[in-house]
């Protein structure tokens, strides 16, 4: 690698990780992007995989170990959104509060159940590819000579 890859690559997940919190925050402008912003994460931990090797990679990110417990998390929470209208007898994937109704706002972003969905999407897009990424790189580096 050269050397200015091996300086950036360790420095560029959060990086990352703001340009995927700004990524979902500008959709709600116009539409969604919990999956580009789970990869977006992904691709930095990929980098610092390939970059640093998967001892020193797994070494600086200690929560590396937890991604599984996030991807699941990530599917429940996508889930409990996607399908909340059937708990009050409409379709899956009824966004609440309904058009005309008040909306509880953070700044500019609207809360309703698609930023809860696309935040569930964001984490299982980011951690089981990133729990993909770890164990790739584990098995290639047993089977080195």
């Amino acid at each position: 690698m050269t050397p200015i890859v091996e300086v950036v690559a360790p420095r560029l997940l959060p990086i990352a990780a703001i340009v995927a919190a700004a990524l979902m925050v500008k959709g709600y402008a116009d539409v969604g992007e919990g999956f580009g912003a789970g990869v977006i994460v992904a691709l930095a931990v990929g980098l610092r995989y390939v970059v640093l090797g998967p001892e020193r990679a797994n070494s600086t990110m200690p929560l590396i170990h937890r991604a599984p417990l996030l991807a699941a998390a990530g599917l429940i929470v996508a889930l409990a959104f996607g399908f909340a209208g059937l708990v009050f007898g409409d379709p899956p994937f009824t966004h609440y509060p309904g058009p005309g109704e008040p909306v509880v706002r953070i700044g500019t972003l609207e809360l309703t159940t698609a930023v809860g969905f696309d935040i569930g999407i964001f984490l299982l897009v980011a951690a089981s590819a990133s729990t993909l990424i770890r164990q790739l790189s584990l098995l290639e580096s047993e089977e080195r000579p």
